[in-house]
C-alpha cells in the first residue's frame, strides 16, 4: 500500500501542477513568442547524488555492500560469485548457465512452483544468470518483504536440489535456443569472433549441442558446491532499508555459511595478432554478410578506458555516430553499423559491426576500416566530441535511478575492481577527455595492423573481392577449413539404396514458433512400371501444394513431375518430363504480387540430376554415414536452373517429434535458396522425421 500511495500522490500532484500552470499562462501567450531559433546552451554539469553506502566483510569472507535509497519502498539484492561461463570445465560449456537456471527449480523445502508462487505472490522477482566472469542471483521485492526476499535468496543459494527432471527441461530449452542462435548469422559471427580474439583462453568458449548434452546432474551439483562459496563473493543490497536491518538479515541467512571457491580461471593464453586478416564463414545462399572487426584491449582498471569509451561512441555508439551515418545514411548498405568497448575481469575487447547486403560486402568492410583509420589519425572535431560527451554524461543518471539499477552498477564496479570512486567520478572523468587524448586512446586500443575480422556470408559471392582487402581464410559453419574449390562443389551421381525405396506413408505437421499451422501427407507406392511419390501440403487454408513424381524403379531416376500450387485462390501448375539428357515441359509459379508466372522449359540436364521436389525421397536413400558429404544435381523448375545441393551427414542423435523419439542422422543441406536440416532415421526403411529451415521459423515434424 505504501507504493500505491506514493505513486498515486505523485501522479495527482503532477496533474494539479500542470493544470495550475496552464490556467495561469494561457495557450495563446505560450506560443505568441514563437519557437526559439537556436537551442539553449547546456546547463552546467550537476553532481551525481549517489546514495551513501556501507561496506562490511563477514567472518566467512562474504563482502556486503548496503546502499540506502529511500525514494521508493523497494529493495534489490544481488549475490555474485566468480563462477561464470569461463569457469566451465572443458567439454562442459554451458554448465554455469544451467546451474544458474536450476538454482530456482527446487530446494529441500520448496518446489520450483512454490518458489515462483512465493516471490510472485508479493509482486517480486527472483532470477539467476551467468556471464563470462560471474554467476549472479538476484531478488527484487517491496522493502516490507525484505525478510521473505532474503529467505528465498538463502534457500536457492544454499539448499538447491537441482532435480534431474528440471535439468532435462533446462537442457532442452538450451538446445532449442542454441539451434536458433546457430541459424542466425549474427550469433554465428559472435562465436567465431570470440575464438579469433581469445584462442584457447576460456573467454573463447561457447556452448555446443555436444557440451550441453555432456552435462550431468553430478556436474551441476559439483560446480555449485565448489564455486558458490561465500569467501570472495559479493552481496549488494540497495533500496528502502537500513544498514543495521540488512546486517541482521545477512547474518541470519548467511552467517553460518563457510567455504572458498577455487582460485583463478583455468589457464589459457590470449593470442596476439601481428597482422590483420579475414575469417570468412561460408553460409551458402546468405542474402547478407555479417561483419565484425576488432581486437583485445585492456584490463578493466586501465585509466585509458574513459577516452576509449568516448572515442568508441564517436565511431559507432549510435545513430548519430560515424559508422551509422556513413554506412547506412549515406551509402544505404545496412540497417545499422555500431562499435562497442567491452570489459571483462580479464582482458577486454572492442568491436565494430555491420550487417550488409552481399553485393556490397567488400565495399562496406573497406569503408569500415577507413573510418577506423580516420579516428586513429585525425583529431575529432570539437562539436563531435562535445556531442558524444553530452550523450554519455547526460545519460549516466538514467542507469542509477532504481534500486535494481544501483545494485547492478555497484556490483559491476566492485566485481571488476574499478574502485570506490568509479561511479562518483565517472562523468567528470569522461568530461575531462580531450580530443588529443581521444586520438591517443584510439591509436592504442584499435590495433589497425592486428585486427581480427570475421565475415559470415556466401563465400562464393564475396571471397574473391575480400581477398583484395586482406588475406582470407574460409571455414564452414562448423569451423572446418574450406578451399576455393570447396566453394563450388561438383555434382557426382550416387547410387541410391533400393532398400529405402519401399511403399510407405507419412503424416507430418508444419510448426511455426511452436504453433501448428498446417500438415503434409506423403506416400511412396509402386506401380507396374514406376515408383511414385506423392505429397500434399496445406498451410493455414491459404496455401496448398500437391506433387506427384514418377521414378524409374531400375535406377531411381526421375521420369515425370506434376505439381499444382494454389495460393490465395490462384492456381499454378507445373508439368515436366525427364529423358534423353533434357527436362521439358511447362512451369508456373505464384508471384509475390499475387499473379502467376508461366513459362516453357526445355533444358539440358546432366546424368544423375533429380527434380528439386524429390529431395524427401532422395535424401533417405543415400548411403548415409557420419562424416559423409554428397553433392547431387537438382533441377529447380521455378528458377529454370540446375543447382548442386550438398548433403553433409552428422552423427546419429535422438530426435523427439510427435511420432516418438528416433535415432536419426542430422543431414545439413546447402546450395538451395534456403539451407535446411533433415533428420533421417538410422533404421531401414529410413524416414525423414524432422526438417528445419535455417533462418526461418518453419519446422516440419513427423506425426505418424
Amino acid at each position: 500500500m505504501k507504493a500505491v500511495r506514493r505513486l498515486g500522490g505523485c501522479a495527482l500532484g503532477t496533474l494539479l501542477a500542470s493544470a495550475i500552470v496552464l490556467t495561469a499562462y494561457p495557450a495563446n501567450r505560450l506560443f505568441a513568442q514563437g519557437f526559439p531559433t537556436r537551442p539553449p546552451r547546456p546547463a552546467r554539469l550537476a553532481p551525481v547524488r549517489f546514495p551513501p553506502f556501507t561496506e562490511t566483510r563477514l567472518a566467512n569472507g562474504l563482502d556486503v555492500i548496503v546502499i540506502e535509497h529511500h525514494e521508493q519502498p523497494v529493495l534489490s539484492v544481488s549475490l555474485s560469485f566468480r563462477a561464470g561461463d569461463a569457469y566451465d570445465p572443458a567439454g562442459k560449456n554451458g554448465l554455469a548457465e544451467l546451474v544458474a537456471e536450476l538454482l530456482s527449480k527446487g530446494t529441500g523445502t520448496r518446489t520450483a512452483e512454490q518458489i515462483a508462487a512465493t516471490i510472485e505472490g508479493v509482486g517480486g522477482s527472483l532470477s539467476a544468470s551467468s556471464n563470462q566472469d560471474f554467476l549472479t542471483v538476484s531478488v527484487d521485492a517491496l522493502s516490507d518483504d525484505a525478510q521473505l526476499a532474503f529467505d528465498l535468496l538463502g534457500d536457492v543459494t544454499l539448499h538447491s536440489t537441482f532435480p534431474a527432471s528440471e535439468l532435462d527441461l533446462a537442457r532442452t530449452r538450451a538446445l532449442s535456443a542454441l539451434a536458433l542462435q546457430l541459424s542466425e548469422p549474427a550469433s554465428l559471427a559472435d562465436r567465431f569472433f570470440a575464438q579469433e580474439l581469445y584462442g584457447r583462453h576460456p573467454y573463447a568458449r561457447h556452448p555446443t549441442a555436444e557440451s550441453y548434452k555432456a552435462v550431468t546432474r553430478d556436474d551441476v551439483v559439483t560446480f555449485a558446491a565448489q564455486r558458490l562459496r561465500p569467501a570472495g563473493s559479493l552481496v549488494v543490497v540497495a533500496g528502502d532499508v537500513t544498514a543495521a536491518q540488512v546486517q541482521d538479515l545477512i547474518a541470519k541467512t548467511f552467517g553460518s555459511w563457510r567455504g572458498a571457491a577455487p582460485g583463478a580461471l583455468p589457464p589459457g593464453a590470449v593470442p596476439s595478432k601481428t597482422a590483420t586478416d579475414i575469417l570468412l564463414v561460408h553460409r551458402p545462399g546468405s542474402a547478407q554478410s555479417n561483419i565484425i572487426a576488432g581486437n583485445t584491449t585492456i584490463l578493466p582498471t586501465d585509466p585509458v578506458y574513459y577516452a576509449g569509451r568516448l572515442v568508441t561512441q564517436v565511431l559507432g555508439g549510435g545513430a548519430d555516430a560515424r559508422l551509422f551515418l556513413i554506412l547506412r545514411e549515406q551509402k544505404s548498405w545496412t540497417y545499422g553499423a555500431y562499435a562497442a568497448l567491452r570489459r571483462y575481469r580479464g582482458l577486454g575487447y572492442w568491436q565494430a559491426t555491420a550487417e550488409v547486403r552481399t553485393e556490397v560486402t567488400d565495399s562496406a568492410l573497406a569503408e569500415l576500416l577507413h573510418q577506423i583509420d580516420r579516428i586513429r589519425t585525425e583529431v575529432i572535431p570539437d562539436s563531435e566530441l562535445a556531442g558524444a560527451k553530452g550523450f554519455l554524461v547526460g545519460s549516466f543518471p538514467l542507469v542509477i535511478e532504481t534500486p535494481s539499477q544501483i545494485a547492478a552498477q555497484v556490483a559491476n564496479s566492485r566485481l571488476l575492481g574499478l574502485g570506490d570512486d568509479y561511479l562518483r567520478l565517472y562523468r567528470e572523468r569522461l568530461s575531462a577527455v580531450t580530443a588529443l587524448r581521444a586520438r591517443a586512446a584510439a591509436q592504442r586500443l584499435y590495433r589497425r595492423r592486428g585486427l581480427a575480422i570475421v565475415v559470415v556470408g556466401d563465400a562464393t559471392q564475396v571471397y574473391d573481392r575480400l581477398k583484395t582487402i586482406a588475406p582470407v581464410r574460409v571455414v564452414d559453419a562448423d569451423g572446418r577449413r574450406l578451399t576455393p574449390a570447396d566453394l563450388a562443389p561438383q555434382a557426382r551421381p550416387v547410387a541410391l539404396d533400393p532398400a529405402q525405396l519401399v511403399s510407405r506413408s507419412d503424416s507430418s505437421r508444419v510448426v511455426v514458433q511452436g504453433n501448428p499451422i498446417g500438415a503434409t501427407v506423403s506416400a511412396v507406392r509402386r506401380t507396374a512400371d514406376s515408383l511414385v511419390y506423392t505429397e500434399r501440403s496445406v498451410l493455414g487454408g491459404v496455401f496448398e501444394q500437391a506433387t506427384t513424381i514418377a521414378f524409374d524403379p531400375a535406377d531411381a531416376s526421375v521420369k515425370s513431375v506434376v505439381q499444382v500450387i494454389t495460393q490465395q485462390g490462384k492456381k499454378a501448375e507445373t508439368r515436366l518430363t525427364y529423358g534423353d539428357g533434357r527436362v521439358k515441359g511447362h512451369g508456373a509459379g505464384p508471384q509475390p504480387d499475387g499473379g502467376v508466372k508461366e513459362f516453357d522449359i526445355d533444358t539440358a540436364v546432366a546424368a544423375g540430376t533429380y527434380d528439386a521436389s524429390a529431395v524427401p525421397v532422395v535424401a533417405p536413400a543415400l548411403p548415409l554415414a557420419p562424416g559423409q558429404t554428397f553433392n547431387l544435381s537438382f533441377f529447380s523448375s521455378d528458377e529454370n536452373t540446375t543447382k548442386v545441393l550438398s548433403f553433409k551427414v552428422g552423427a546419429p542423435e535422438p530426435v523427439t517429434v510427435p511420432a516418438g523419439t528416433f535415432q536419426a542422422y542430422r543431414v545439413d543441406v546447402t546450395g538451395s535458396r534456403v539451407p535446411f536440416v533433415m533428420y533421417v532415421t538410422t533404421t531401414t526403411p529410413r524416414r525423414v522425421v524432422k526438417t528445419e529451415f535455417i533462418g526461418q521459423p518453419f519446422v516440419v515434424e513427423l506425426v505418424k
